[in-house]
């Protein structure tokens, strides 16, 4: 289980000395703090991974990494960010929108408000709270025979849990059905699936049509990271949208305008 911020213990116990006996007064609510000021987090851990103090550009490291991670939902339409480490202008504005979309004052540095968001997103195991690695691989339980090796196709797979997982906030939290993800060789072989698949790299999942429809899924897909969309009208995928990440672009549900 993870640990909650002593913070947020600290602010319910005043919470509770203002019903008991404090003075309320009306005020307008003000605005998000700025991440960059301290917010009274005395400390906070994490059973996936713990950042401390903060990140901004220039930040390098493997917790720049770890946050990337966590915000490779949120590079801009048609983009996505690299996950190398190195905290530059497009880590930075994809830290902004991460923050925008949970309310937090998006100033593009990571402290301990962003932190606390995040550890609220993911379970132990690092994954969003919302998918899991099983969804994202129904062909083996080791991840093992695909394109790359079994480590680098799980690391993928993660990556794109959170792109999913910000796509499903930004369409109202609705349940996105994962159908597939990772397959090996052999399994991409089984259901006919093209020869440079990014499935076999972990990049990639199939999604049902779910509450929101394929063409939504295919429509909102291009906000979120995903380089490679397939939908309805693209040969053999009607009953299906296919996003994934990787190198390059190509976009194709012409039914849904793509």
């Amino acid at each position: 289980m993870r640990s909650r911020s002593i913070g947020f213990l600290l602010s319910a116990l005043a919470g509770a000395a203002l019903a008991f006996g404090g003075t309320a007064t009306a005020s307008a609510t003000p605005p998000p703090a700025p991440d960059s000021v301290p917010s009274g987090n005395v400390g906070t851990a994490d059973a996936c991974y713990t950042w401390s103090g903060t990140l901004q550009e220039g930040s390098s490291g493997e917790a720049v990494r770890q946050l990337q991670i966590r915000v490779a939902g949120y590079p801009g339409t048609g983009n996505q960010i690299a996950i190398d480490g190195a905290f530059g202008p497009a880590t930075k504005a994809a830290v902004q929108r991460f923050q925008a979309a949970y309310g937090l004052a998006a100033d593009g540095i990571a402290g301990a408000q962003t932190f606390n968001k995040i550890y609220q997103l993911q379970d132990n195991d690092c994954t969003p709270v919302n998918f899991t690695y099983a969804e994202l691989n129904r062909c083996n339980s080791d991840w093992s025979g695909g394109k790359v090796n079994a480590a680098t196709a799980r690391a993928n797979a993660l990556v794109t849990m959170w792109k999913l997982q910000a796509m499903r906030h930004a369409m109202g939290d609705r349940p996105i059905t994962v159908n597939g993800g990772f397959r090996s060789v052999s399994c991409n072989s089984a259901v006919g699936g093209a020869a440079n698949s990014r499935h076999m790299y972990g990049h990639a999942a199939d999604l049902g049509a779910g509450p929101q429809g394929f063409c939504a899924l295919a429509q909102a897909a291009r906000n979120h990271g995903f380089t490679e969309i397939l939908g309805p009208g693209y040969p053999g995928h009607n009953d299906h949208t296919h996003v994934a990440g990787g190198s390059g672009r190509f976009w194709s549900a012409p039914s849904c305008g793509i």
